[in-house]
């Protein structure tokens, strides 16, 4: 799937005679004035603009103005250049002075609803993990817990500065609904087995064509087949024709970890990754989950893929399942492969941080390197904005501040001691930052959370629903569950 050119922006209105082109700009809808714009210069580096002033019009960013710039990514910004008397009748003004605005983070794979059962299993192998505890009470799962989770999942995301998340699970009309609500972004996508069947597939590709670009455009859609050790071939294959015939991302976990890759070897000669291969999945958009598994064999293989190919990973939970590697970014870089930051579901990480997962990829990613020089926290930042907005399929429209950008906009406030001094912006955002420090969070320039206060969600309200419907949902003692985890020889 090609992510559309951002769409023009709307006529001005006539203006006097003598005004540029015969025309006066349109009263802004948001200005957020004072603060100091991380943006990407033409080459993408990461850089700093201070004093700036950013104007939002029709959901897009229309100008970003400072007085002076970080000179080592000097960015779009221009000369300073003071909001003029339309942008100054703004709907809304944000006085964002000693805050930091950044391009909103991007959960490139998730499990909304699973907030549920976060806590439910821990300290457990992967395989005890599913069989014993999460796919047995996933058999439980309705549609008002459902929706409860994911109005939570959404709820801790804008608080944690995360303005679009992918999220792969079942029940999706539900958390569409949920999302549009909310007012954030999404590429949401319908999970399947082939123990469901052609009924799964099927109801895969009904939810991607009923709700891509809905919610004002704020949704787009995907197939979304579980995994190849859960989906035969027959089936992937059969997926990848409708992603190209309907021009889908196609979303799917693979090769998770190297016990998944081992095993497929001994079953099927082919890794994980060679399997999506044959299927044609490489010659589509493709979102892999994890990759851990990812083999020096495989990375021939991905280079020849003609498809648009995207990595998320989700450091946390393969630190808890104690993996012995990690997504290999630098190799994937290498193949010009966007490796965006991700926290699969709370129940396997215990929360929906993205910013955590930045911090993590850095730490991590120099851990398995053995070389303190390599993600450096301006590479980590790449990951947390432009390569996580193409590896969902988005980076057209998000994932930098630059005019003609959707104006998904978080402000971060710096001036806690965990914070100060600030030697280092970079490295005092990725390292010393939390998600707390995000006071402010913006998507299609609609305030979704203003100084701490969320605007579109009930939290109390959620949760007291959410805790009397838990006994009912972790009952496992009817011995039901919706799969199984077996990638053993």
């Amino acid at each position: 799937m090609t992510s559309p050119e951002p769409e023009s922006e709307p006529d001005a209105k006539p203006g006097p005679p003598g005004s540029p082109a015969g025309r006066a700009p349109e009263a802004a809808d948001l200005v957020i004035t004072g603060c100091t714009a991380l943006v990407h210069d033409e080459r993408e580096r990461i850089g700093f603009v201070e004093d700036a002033t950013i104007v939002v019009r029709g959901g897009r960013i229309a100008t970003i103005t400072g007085g002076s710039a970080d000179p080592r990514a000097a960015g779009p910004a221009g000369p300073a250049d003071p909001a003029g008397p339309a942008d100054l009748a703004a709907a809304e003004h944000i006085d964002a002075r000693g805050q930091v605005a950044m391009p909103g983070l991007v959960n490139c794979h998730t499990h909304t609803p699973m907030v549920t059962l976060r806590g439910i299993a821990e300290d457990l192998p992967i395989d005890e993990w599913f069989n014993a505890f999460v796919w047995p009470i996933e058999s439980n799962l309705q549609d008002r817990d459902i929706e409860l989770g994911a109005r939570l999942a959404c709820a801790e995301m804008i608080r944690g500065g995360v303005t679009c998340f992918a999220d792969h699970y079942f029940s999706m009309d539900i958390v569409a609904a949920v999302t549009a609500e909310s007012g954030l972004r999404a590429n949401l996508g319908q999970a399947y087995f082939s123990s469901q069947g052609a009924e799964g597939r099927e109801r895969s590709l009904d939810f991607a064509l009923r709700h891509r670009d809905t919610a004002d455009g704020r949704i787009t859609t995907s197939l979304a087949p579980h995994a190849p050790y859960t989906v035969d071939d027959a089936d992937l294959a059969a997926t990848a024709r409708l992603a190209r015939e309907h021009g889908l991302l196609v979303h799917i976990h693979a090769a998770e970890n190297r016990d998944q890759t081992e095993a497929s070897l001994a079953r099927h000669g082919r890794t994980p990754i060679e399997v999506l291969a044959a299927a044609g999945l490489l010659d589509t958009d493709l979102l892999i989950a994890h990759g851990t598994g990812i083999v020096e064999r495989d990375l021939p293989v991905l280079a020849r893929a003609t498809g648009r190919i995207g990595v998320a990973g989700a450091p946390r939970g393969y630190l808890k399942f104690a993996w012995p590697t990690t997504t290999p970014v630098r190799e994937l870089r290498a193949l010009g492969i966007p490796v965006g930051l991700a926290t699969d579901g709370a129940a396997s990480n215990n929360s929906l941080d993205v910013w955590e997962s930045m911090a993590l990829t850095a730490l991590a990613q120099k851990f398995t390197e053995a070389d303190p020089r390599w993600l450096t926290s301006r590479q980590a930042l790449h990951h947390a904005t432009l390569q996580s907005a193409r590896a969902v399929g988005l980076g057209e429209r998000i994932g930098s501040l630059a005019p003609g950008r959707r104006a998904d906009i978080v402000l971060v406030d710096l001036s806690g001691p965990h914070t100060q001094p600030v030697h280092d912006l970079a490295a005092t955002l990725v390292h010393s930052a939390r998600s707390g420090d995000v006071r402010t969070t913006i998507v299609d320039g609609r305030i979704l959370m203003r100084d701490r206060e969320l605007l579109t969600l009930d939290v109390p309200a959620v949760v007291r629903e959410m805790n009397a419907r838990m006994p009912a949902l972790i009952e496992r003692s009817h011995g039901k569950r919706i799969q199984t985890y077996e990638t053993g020889t």
